[in-house]
């Protein structure tokens, strides 16, 4: 029984995986100061609600950005899983080259994404990730990792206008009626929404224009269903991306299938 975690900047998602299905997933906010004994009260709660016990987990493999968690993932794993975890960029080879000027500096999420990707859809890829910060990575058709785009993401694009502009309100996410807002919420949000669209589809573009090839565009991420049904640009939505990834990644350390 595996635990597979993935931790971004703003949310974080832990899976179950009994060797053949994923079974349950759940997603917190992140927090890095949470620690290993928290987690697992936690998880012990939601597993119960599947009639599952945290005791049946064995094995642990962890993706984050966020380096002050690890400790404590690593301290969760090792206290009640009683395994030793894997952790992306640590103990763990991916077999994906990374052609970049700095390949160290490329995010763990973004290669377990491609590695998820790589699973189901064949290269050419344009990899949409929309989170704290939307990437666009490039995969090429031997499933070499090429590089990418990263922008701000939608929810920090809604706290830094209403941040640093005194007038604007905080809003929701929501995709809009209309572009032209006729009040300043609605404004905002066809702001949010349809520039972030046209940001996706603008660089979806010019990255397809630039290599001068045909590719599939897969997008994951906790917003990214919003803008998948808004736009044609994007092929396929595949929220299991990253934890696809994450068990592939396992396998190949263990030499397990």
């Amino acid at each position: 029984m595996l635990l597979a975690i993935e931790q971004g900047n703003t949310n974080s998602l832990f899976a179950v995986h009994d060797g053949e299905h994923w079974i349950a997933q759940w997603r917190s906010a992140t927090e890095p100061s949470r620690t290993a004994d928290e987690y697992a009260v936690w998880l012990s709660q939601l597993m119960a609600m599947h009639k599952l016990e945290l005791s049946l987990l064995n094995a642990c493999v962890i993706s984050s950005v966020v380096p002050q968690s690890i400790f404590n993932l690593r301290n969760l794993s090792r206290r009640y899983l009683h395994a030793e975890p894997l952790i992306i960029g640590e103990n763990t080879e991916l077999g994906i080259e990374v052609r970049t000027k700095k390949p160290s500096e490329v995010g763990s999420d973004r290669l377990v994404n491609a590695l998820g990707a790589l699973k189901v859809y064949s290269g050419p890829l344009i990899i949409v990730d929309s989170g704290t910060a939307i990437t666009l990575d490039v995969i090429g058709s031997d499933g070499g990792f090429e590089g990418g785009v990263i922008a701000p993401g939608v929810h920090l694009s809604m706290e830094a206008l209403h941040a640093a502009a005194a007038k604007l309100p905080r809003i929701a996410l929501q995709k809009p009626r209309r572009v032209v807002g006729d009040d300043t919420v609605s404004a905002m949000q066809s702001g949010i929404f349809w520039g972030h669209v046209a940001l996706i589809e603008g660089m979806i573009a010019r990255i397809k224009a630039e290599r001068n090839e045909a590719m599939t565009v897969v997008a994951t991420g906790g917003v990214a269903s919003l803008f998948h049904d808004a736009t044609k640009a994007i092929d396929h939505f595949d929220p299991d991306l990253t934890i696809r990834g994450l068990l592939e990644i396992y396998r190949r350390s263990t030499g397990s299938r």
